[in-house]
């Protein structure tokens, strides 16, 4: 009974269209949002568990870099899970983010850091326009094609003009330091409360943004495309702006990859095989190199084949299930 809506009653508008209507859901929320900005923090300084924890290498090698692949995977769920457009872009989006973000610090000198990871969002989603241009007459695994060109055509650019790595021989541009208003972002914590405070915002902007009048004309466009335009919906406007703020979201967590984790970064670093090979470190296994990463397409593709057949709907579907048992229990329907 701890997921039971009896008794939540809502008299107003207000409280019918609030962020999180169900109690448990803000209790729960809060909970997690503490957890992660207080006992995490705490934990890394409390002593006996530092020298029982790793806490630098749970930082800066899972911690990170799991909440930047984040910002980027809701950027593509914009995409693809509210908008129904296909895209195989989003690393050339967080390169474009990343570069665009060294190219303003390095060019405007003394422009604000979060103002650069601002702009270099906004450059991203110029280019997401550019290449989303296709969605208005291809759809599908014909669009998910025209996107591939963004990939290959972003990491040749960033190769081919050395402009945009200041021309260094080997096409690798380290990030300057991360400094904030002043104030040094210098170690793996400090770095972690960063991504972790602007992921949190850009998530809460996401989830109010699909509840808006833009995100409803988004899933009526991935439901059903001539639907929508016989309703009025403007087909350019709306799936133009999903491709525009997917990339903007990509670009920012390419920016954050670049500055807040990595620190250097190449264009054959956001190619089509950007994941972690993170088997070795996990298990102490010193394993060939080559097979790392086959090892990660076998996962992969038993996860998809697996999920494919038990719940095509995916993890979603099933958190979706999950909370309606709960609101029901202990009656069966």
């Amino acid at each position: 009974m701890l997921y039971r809506e009896a008794g939540q009653f809502r008299t107003t508008y207000a409280e019918d269209q609030q962020l999180f209507p169900i109690r448990q859901d803000r209790i729960v929320v809060t909970l997690f949002l503490l957890f992660a900005f207080v006992v995490v923090p705490i934990a890394s300084v409390t002593p006996g568990l530092e020298r029982l924890i790793d806490f630098q290498y749970w930082y800066s090698g899972v911690l990170i870099p799991f909440l930047i692949f984040a910002l980027a995977a809701l950027g593509l769920n914009i995409l693809t899970g509210y908008a129904g457009q296909l895209s195989l872009g989003t690393a050339a989006f967080m390169a474009v983010g990343a570069f665009a973000a060294y190219n303003l610090e390095l060019r405007l000198p003394g422009i604000p850091m979060l103002a650069s990871f601002i702009l270099a969002g906004i450059i991203a989603a110029l280019v997401g326009i550019v290449f989303g241009l296709p969605s208005l007459r291809i759809k599908g695994f014909y669009l998910a094609v025209a996107t591939l060109a963004a990939q290959f055509f972003v990491v040749w650019a960033l190769q081919k003009f050395g402009w945009f790595s200041n021309y260094s021989s080997s096409g690798v541009i380290t990030a300057q330091k991360l400094v904030i208003f002043g104030y040094a972002f210098d170690t793996p914590v400090k770095r972690y409360l960063l991504v972790l405070a602007i992921v949190t915002l850009m998530a809460l902007a996401a989830k109010n943004m699909v509840r808006s009048s833009i995100g409803r004309a988004w899933m009526a466009v991935r439901d059903m495309d001539v639907a929508a335009a016989v309703v009025g919906i403007p087909m350019m406007k709306t799936k133009l702006l999903a491709f525009a703020i997917s990339s903007f979201y990509c670009g920012v967590a390419g920016a954050l990859y670049a500055f807040a984790y990595l620190g250097t970064v190449e264009p054959e670093g956001f190619n089509l095989d950007l994941s972690a090979g993170t088997i070795e470190r996990g298990f102490g296994l010193a394993l060939p190199s080559g097979l790392v990463s086959n090892l990660t397409l076998i996962i992969f593709g038993a996860l998809i084949v697996f999920f494919l057949v038990v719940e095509p709907l995916g993890l979603a579907r099933i958190w979706q299930i999950a909370k309606e048992k709960l609101r029901l229990w202990p009656f069966p329907h």
